[in-house]
């Protein structure tokens, strides 16, 4: 396959992919029903040990990280109610993913660990701490995933409210967030705050702690932050939505986007937007923004052992389940068509151009009900599924680098933990092969952002991201550093 060229037509150098495993502190995840499966461990997720194990598996193949999802409440679009999920375990139970982090770092050296958190229901105060104390004890190996929530029964439970506050609204109490974050792990505490002079019985230098005294529409925040300076100042910051709204937001503080589209045609044009958008309005570098997307692999050594996995799969998927995460991520209820309607002709717009951009990529001529978007969603979510030999797939994957500009993939499972050894045993020996993945951590102990971004130093947020400017470096009096807004 050649190389893809830029706009001045040079040929674009090979890209050494990211690759994180995708993960959610539940059974099944992207994948509801398969927690059936003989051979499916997903349902162990309340050890601790399960998590270990992945992270050394993970470890010991060089993959960058462990991108963790989360949601606040349960999938109760379809038919109204939480019972499809709770029966079919589509992502529900699901437990907190900060806590197991710490014992996954405590088991690995080099595994970076992705982790989603919410900026709609928590303090900013509080989330500063529980996640400077988790960089603290990964040895800067953390990284936030920035979320608004858009589940309504999470807002029911936490806010007390029926419904999500409206979508660009959450974005911008998300912006003024990111600010009292920033003031809190970079402007509060200098860079050398901590002086552990026995002889004079000093821990901390007073003259390098201060207020921030945040004022907004949305936070009051007088500080200081209460957790010294972690090792990346910072955690690597993720992000995934492709609105308005979350393409602006990523422009300015994503340091890698998560994406999830059926083809790489259809997600190719937001990337380039929010390139654009960062190097047009906030004076970044657009490439140094790595775009992940979300792939499920199922691999054989010949084709048609990779569509014997399939078919086994798809006989554990669950409908139900399927059609409550799809509920839950569009807000149809797709229980109100009946079992044989086309949905492309149907009266709800919504329903329609959900549907059309499912059924696009599909062969003339197919019908689309309910049952074939379950058929869809059921193994591998949203998310596209490559199934064949690691030749083919890694094809497949140089198409989406090729056509989208991708940077890496955030690899689902099927089967937890064996679509994981598939990709490790068949998919990474061929990506090597074609000098798409490396051979060993480009930081061996670093932090997750010198291995993300491949050099050694790289601890702190690159200089042209707006989280550098508030970095109140060592040996600097406060009155030459002054909080940014």
């Amino acid at each position: 396959m050649s190389n893809p060229t830029d706009e001045s037509g040079q040929t674009r150098p090979k890209k050494k992919l990211i690759i994180n495993a995708f993960v959610e502190m539940c059974s099944g995840h992207q994948s509801p029903g398969l927690w059936r499966h003989p051979s499916d461990q997903s349902h162990n997720f309340t050890s601790v040990q399960h998590w270990m194990e992945l992270a050394k598996l993970l470890e010991s193949a060089k993959f960058h990280g462990i991108f963790i999802a989360d949601v606040l409440g349960g999938y109760d679009v379809y038919r109204n109610s939480l019972t499809p999920a709770i029966v079919s375990g589509a992502q529900w139970p699901v437990n907190e993913p900060l806590s197991v982090v710490p014992a996954m770092a405590a088991a690995t050296k080099s595994l970076g660990f992705g982790v989603t958190v919410s900026t709609s229901y928590e303090a900013p105060y509080h989330l500063h701490r529980r996640l400077a104390t988790v960089d603290h004890l990964t040895n800067g190996r953390l990284g936030w995933n920035i979320v608004t929530s858009y589940l309504d029964s999470a807002a029911r439970n936490i806010a007390g409210r029926e419904k999500q506050v409206a979508h660009d609204e959450r974005y911008e109490q998300a912006e003024e967030y990111l600010r009292v974050m920033y003031k809190l792990f970079a402007s509060s505490w200098r860079d050398d705050a901590v002086v552990l002079d026995r002889e004079r019985g000093v821990y901390t230098d007073p003259e390098a702690v201060r207020q921030i005294n945040h004022e907004g529409k949305f936070f009051s925040v007088p500080g200081p932050a209460i957790v010294q300076p972690t090792p990346q100042r910072v955690p690597l910051l993720l992000q995934a939505g492709t609105s308005k709204a979350g393409k602006l937001f990523a422009a300015q503080h994503a340091e890698a986007i998560f994406v999830s589209s059926h083809a790489p045609q259809v997600c190719a044009k937001n990337i380039a937007e929010v390139r654009q958008l960062a190097r047009e309005k906030f004076g970044r570098d657009g490439s140094k923004i790595k775009v992940l997307s979300l792939v499920t692999p199922i691999l054989g050594r010949t084709d048609e052992e990779a569509k014997e996995k399939l078919a086994d799969y798809r006989k554990y998927a669950s409908t139900e389940g399927a059609l409550a995460l799809f509920g839950g991520w569009t807000g149809m209820d797709l229980s109100k068509y009946g079992d044989d309607e086309e949905l492309r002709e149907v009266e709800s717009n919504a329903v329609r151009s959900t549907v059309d951009a499912y059924a696009r990529f599909s062969p003339p001529g197919s019908k689309w009900t309910k049952h074939t978007v379950a058929e869809h969603v059921s193994i591998g979510g949203n998310d596209p599924i490559l199934v064949g030999t690691p030749e083919q797939v890694a094809d497949g994957l140089e198409a989406w680098i090729n056509e989208a500009d991708v940077d890496g993939f955030n690899f689902a499972y099927a089967l937890f933990p064996g679509s994981f050894q598939d990709i490790i045993d068949l998919l990474l020996p061929e990506l090597r092969k074609r000098g798409l993945f490396r051979d060993g951590y480009a930081v061996p102990g670093g932090t997750y952002r010198e291995n993300f971004y491949g050099t050694q130093g790289q601890k702190y947020p690159l200089e042209k991201h707006i989280a550098s400017k508030y970095q109140w470096k060592a040996g600097v009096p406060s009155e030459e550093h002054k909080i940014p807004e």
